[in-house]
């Protein structure tokens, strides 16, 4: 059997950068509390917490003097009250996605309605949207941005110009053609719609390799969290080639009859798992394989 890991696996530069500042602000001020989990990562989180660094819900729970914003990032009200506060504030919001609220920030002070595309309920999708003048919506529905753009009795409910942009690590093909269903719906009741590229770079080329990879095997295994929104993506990816896919987040997770009668595997992972985590994985896949030989003969 071939078991053949992506090229790119590990840590993404955001990652490695969030957790670099915070070994950082750990040794500074000895411990540090964190406004949510960094990555969507429990091993990840488990090592941080032995190290001094405390995960908690929301600024209304800190409790010590020194506070980290997570990769994900968040709404410039929640910093600036944190300040108000006397609290020291590591921001390690990955560059991709201050990107992305500079451009929500921009186009709402130019007078565009912002629409996300991506999970309304993610953290780095609500923290885009508080950059927002005014606020804005976030869906991955195509129609709800329609009903809301529409010319009803009672006026439209969304500017006449609006600003499209997407979560950071979105399908680009998806998104494409969300852009695509949001202006043949709205294009007689819109004046002017902007599109910017808020996509990260280096999670589209995981994906187009795991793509490629899922091409030529017979399964593909992805790493990452649960909650981890580009391993999902990965995934989804993945399975929509007509491989069969599985999304573990540990190397326990793997199941020997998974791999019974298969000729070559495939192993990629998503931006928040270590690359001691993918090495657990491609030493089980190799373990079965050897028992699975031995067995048969």
């Amino acid at each position: 059997m071939r078991i053949e890991r992506a090229r790119k696996t590990g840590f993404c530069f955001g990652v490695r950068r969030a957790l670099k500042m915070l070994e950082e602000a750990v040794d500074k001020y000895g411990a540090v509390e964190t406004l949510g989990p960094v990555v969507h990562n429990q091993r990840v989180v488990d090592s941080l917490a032995q190290k001094g660094v405390i995960v908690v819900a929301s600024p209304e729970e800190t409790k010590g003097r020194s506070v980290a914003i997570t990769s994900h990032g968040v709404p410039p009200q929640v910093r600036q009250d944190l300040q108000s506060r006397g609290l020291t504030v590591i921001d390690t919001t990955c560059p991709n996605v201050q990107k992305a609220q500079r451009a929500a920030k921009e186009l709402s002070e130019s007078g565009f309605g912002v629409v996300v595309y991506g999970d309304p309920n993610h953290p780095e999708v609500k923290g885009i949207l508080g950059w927002a003048i005014g606020g804005g919506m976030a869906t991955i529905d195509s129609q709800a941005v329609a009903c809301r753009g529409k010319t009803s009795a009672n006026g439209p409910n969304l500017p006449p110009r609006l600003g499209l942009l997407s979560q950071t690590t979105r399908n680009p093909d998806m998104f494409a053609g969300f852009i695509s269903d949001v202006i043949r719906s709205l294009l007689p009741d819109i004046e002017e719609i902007r599109v910017i590229n808020t996509l990260c770079n280096i999670t589209r080329k995981r994906q187009l390799e795991a793509v490629e990879l899922a091409g030529r095997v017979d399964m593909m295994i992805v790493v990452g969290g649960r909650n981890s929104a580009n391993t999902r993506c990965l995934a989804e990816m993945c399975m929509s080639t007509g491989t069969e896919t599985h999304h573990v987040e540990t190397a326990d997770e793997i199941n020997e009859a998974w791999l019974k009668d298969k000729t070559s595997i495939g192993v990629t992972t998503g931006t928040s798992i270590s690359d001691q985590v993918t090495e657990e994985v491609m030493h089980k896949l190799r373990t079965i394989n050897q028992n699975l030989h031995s067995s048969s003969h």
